[in-house]
C-alpha cells in the first residue's frame, strides 16, 4: 500500500487492518519540500502494524511543474470554495504523473511479493483537484496491471483498493477515529515549519476543515 504518513494513507493502512489484510508499505522520497512526511510514515507504519515499510527513492525535482519538487511556492489561504473542486483549476500542488508513478513502484513490489492487491488514499470528494485521484485513473491502471505484468498475462486479476475514493474529510477522520488512528501520528501540511504544519495550504485547509465538521478535536500543531 503507497504509505504518505498523511491522514488518509494512514486512515486507509488501520481499514486494511481492519479488513485482515497484512500490509506492506511504500513510501516515496521524491524530492518533496514536505519530505517531513517520510518521518510521520513510518510511526504510522509501526503503529499500525505493517509487515514491511520501505521507502524508495525517486528524484522528481528535475522534472520541476510542482509547487512540491520546484522553487514554486505553495499557494495559501485559498478560498475553501475553491479547494477540491475538480475543473481547469489544477492547483501548482500537483505533481506530474506522481500517483502514475508510485503505483507503478508498488506494482512492481506487489509482484515480486506475490500480492495482487494494491491500497491507495485517493480521494474524489475533499482533495486538491489532482486528476490521478479520481475513479477512472485507479480503473485504467487497474487495466494497464493486467496487460502490462506477468501476473496479468498468467490471467492473475489486479485489484486497486481505494476505499476512500467516495468519503469526505470527516467521514474519513471518524472512520479512522473509531479505529484508532492516532492523527498526531500524520503529516498533511504541504509546507510545513520546521515541524509544524503551516495551516495555510489547500492541506492543511482540508484536514482543518475535516476534523470540524467531524466534530472531533484537531491535534495539529499549526503555525498559523
Amino acid at each position: 500500500m503507497l504509505l504518505s504518513g498523511g491522514l488518509d494513507s494512514a486512515t486507509v493502512l488501520a481499514i486494511a487492518r481492519a479488513q485482515g489484510w497484512a500490509c506492506w508499505a511504500l513510501s516515496f522520497r521524491y524530492g518533496q519540500r514536505h519530505a517531513i512526511e517520510l518521518e510521520a510514515a513510518e510511526r504510522v507504519a509501526r503503529a499500525l502494524g505493517a509487515v514491511e515499510h520501505r521507502v524508495a527513492d525517486v528524484d522528481l525535482r528535475w522534472i520541476g511543474g510542482s509547487a512540491l519538487t520546484a522553487d514554486v511556492a505553495v499557494p495559501k489561504d485559498r478560498p475553501v470554495h475553491n479547494i477540491g473542486a475538480m475543473g481547469a483549476d489544477i492547483p501548482v500542488t500537483y505533481v506530474p504523473a506522481r500517483n502514475t508513478l508510485f503505483l507503478s513502484y508498488a506494482l512492481a513490489w506487489a509482484e515480486v511479493l506475490g500480492a495482487r492487491d494494491l491500497f491507495a488514499g485517493m480521494n474524489a470528494l475533499d482533495y486538491s483537484g489532482y486528476p490521478d485521484c479520481r475513479p477512472e485513473f485507479l480503473n485504467a491502471f487497474e487495466k494497464l496491471a493486467r496487460l502490462g505484468t506477468r501476473a496479468g498475462a498468467l490471467g492473475e486479476e489486479w485489484k486497486i483498493h481505494a476505499p476512500l475514493i467516495a468519503m469526505t474529510k470527516a467521514e474519513i477522520i471518524r472512520e479512522g477515529t473509531r479505529l484508532g488512528v492516532d492523527y498526531r501520528l500524520t503529516h498533511s501540511c504541504y509546507d510545513p515549519i520546521g515541524e509544524r504544519a503551516c495551516g495555510r495550504c489547500d492541506s492543511c485547509v482540508l484536514r482543518r476543515r475535516g476534523f470540524e465538521a467531524a466534530g472531533i478535536a484537531d491535534p495539529t500543531e499549526y503555525a498559523g
